[in-house]
């Protein structure tokens, strides 16, 4: 999960990326950069850390130009803190190329090792955004035409991409001299929109991660961007597009509506805030079914991004709605924190409890999901603290059993709690006196039903079920191998990172 933008304005473009990264920081907290072009040359400024630690007056100064791309990254588990894997990246040949990327290649090393070996190219980092990057530069060297570039060989180029490239990518990418280039997979796993704005000087284009950097900074949302599109726009503003793959449908990350996005947002025809009140209505539902014994006083959600499914469920319920926790926004979200001792640290620096809300009541706690049962251990013991006579627990999201392999910091089997307990053990794991989840169909219901025309998901980290090619058994277990040896390596620093990173922001 990263927050990609990119802009073709008819003014400076730094500022309208800064403010739109920071829009988009709830993607990413680890890594920011942004590229401006101007006369055929690119001007580059990124570094560890969010968007306002990263950017000083001096670096916006020096980013000249009315198109750009920004991105800010989010580390994989035990990824290593490193200013190589901040984004975008950028080659040289052979027209000067940067690109931004929110998305994970299951194919990376095998076409790692392709370009090596048959294309001549060299990569640099672990990431598989530069892999992405190499294999489009490669493409539009073959599809240029007498070195040269048109709207067609551009789109020829992403058509080879998406031959080659598996797994699930939304791109945005600068061609020095050319224009703003962005295309999602053919299966339209991870979200992109795009916007205008008309100004006196003429028509500008956003293209975003979510809407609501367009929202903010006064653009109008189009529409998305479709699986397996592509849209140009040249360095004169003329807007082209085309559909560049094969076989493309439409499978949304179902994560991004229960977790991933924020709930202003507008995704593949749908309104994030209204499909989280759908969720948390369906779950009221399931409770009345099955669970009419539940003798609960108040419903508290665990802020932030469950607060609406919390809400419509205690209105369902009948049930008070009360806010028991205080969030520190200062802190970083503890999902996408590398280093279990780093989330359970800042768990209690993130959230403090409103003790009159919890002393003496059946207090039901609904969250937007259970992913390593950390955060919900820790919360429910926070709850215990707070007085709390029975402490119920609901989670928007069904049991998250396994890896996401699609950019989602879903690592390993061994660190999701659901992996191999039922949720009787996984009520006991985190110390609450009744657990309930959604169910899967009902998560699925809750969002097509908004828009009927989209049947179909992306929900590997409930059902196992990866859409891609090339996630066999094999993949999962050398991927695995792979993050717990990362993750070991990392956890011998985490600690020292994290207080130093606490201590530069203050």
């Amino acid at each position: 999960m990263c927050g990609i933008i990119g802009v073709v304005a008819q003014s400076p473009a730094n500022q309208i990326l800064y403010d739109g990264l920071l829009m988009l920081q709830h993607r990413g907290q680890d890594a920011a950069g942004i590229v401006t072009a101007q006369d055929n040359t690119f001007y580059m400024h990124k570094g560890l850390g969010m968007v306002r630690d990263v950017f000083r007056t001096r670096n916006m100064r020096s980013l000249l130009g009315n198109m750009g791309i920004g991105h800010a990254r989010y580390p994989t588990a035990g990824s290593a803190e490193s200013p190589a894997e901040a984004q975008p990246f950028y080659v040289n040949s052979p027209f000067g190329i940067v690109l931004g990327h929110n998305g994970n290649l299951t194919n990376a090393e095998e076409l790692n090792k392709a370009l090596y070996r048959s294309d001549r190219r060299h990569v640099n980092t672990n990431s598989d955004s530069e892999v992405l990057l190499n294999v489009l530069a490669h493409e539009l060297q073959a599809c240029a035409t007498n070195d040269q570039l048109d709207p067609d060989d551009i789109f020829a180029a992403v058509a080879g991409v998406h031959e080659r490239c598996q797994g699930a990518y939304a791109v945005i990418a600068m061609i020095a001299g050319y224009g703003l280039l962005a295309f999602r997979d053919r299966l339209g796993i991870r979200p992109l929109v795009f916007g205008t704005a008309e100004t006196e000087q003429g028509i500008e284009y956003m293209i975003a991660s979510e809407s609501v950097a367009l929202d903010t900074l006064g653009f109008k949302l189009i529409r998305d961007v479709a699986p397996g599109e592509a849209i140009f726009i040249d360095t004169k503003g003329n807007f082209h597009n085309k559909q560049c793959a094969t076989n493309s449908s439409l499978n949304p990350c179902i994560f991004e509506y229960v977790y991933l996005a924020r709930p202003d947002s507008m995704m593949d025809g749908f309104s994030v805030y209204e499909t989280r009140l759908n969720m948390g209505g369906s779950l009221a539902e399931k409770i009345k079914r099955t669970m009419r014994h539940l003798d609960i006083d108040v419903v508290i959600p665990i802020p932030e991004s469950s607060r609406p499914s919390a809400l419509q469920l205690a209105n369902h319920l009948g049930i008070g709605f009360r806010e028991g926790f205080v969030k520190n926004r200062y802190i970083g979200r503890t999902f996408i924190m590398p280093g279990q001792q780093n989330r359970r640290k800042s768990v209690r620096q993130k959230l403090n409890a409103i003790n009159v809300e919890f002393q003496g009541k059946n207090v039901l706690l609904v969250d937007d999901s259970i992913v390593r049962g950390t955060t919900s251990r820790e919360i429910v013991q926070m709850a215990q603290e707070a007085g709390a006579h029975k402490i119920y627990f609901a989670s928007a999201a069904p049991p998250v059993r396994y890896p996401n392999v699609y950019g989602i910091d879903m690592p390993t089997r061994q660190e999701l709690i659901a992996a191999d307990k039922d949720e009787e053990q996984i009520c006991y794991e985190i110390g609450a006196d009744f657990l309930v989840y959604q169910e899967l169909e009902s998560l699925k219901n809750s969002i097509s039903c908004i828009n009927p025309a989209i049947k179909n998901f992306e929900t590997s980290c409930f059902d196992g079920q990866y859409i891609t090619e090339g996630v066999t058994q094999d993949y999962l277990d050398k991927l695995e191998s792979q993050r717990n040896a990362n993750a070991k390596k990392f956890s011998k620093h985490d600690l020292t990172q994290l207080d130093l990173g606490l201590v530069l922001a203050d």
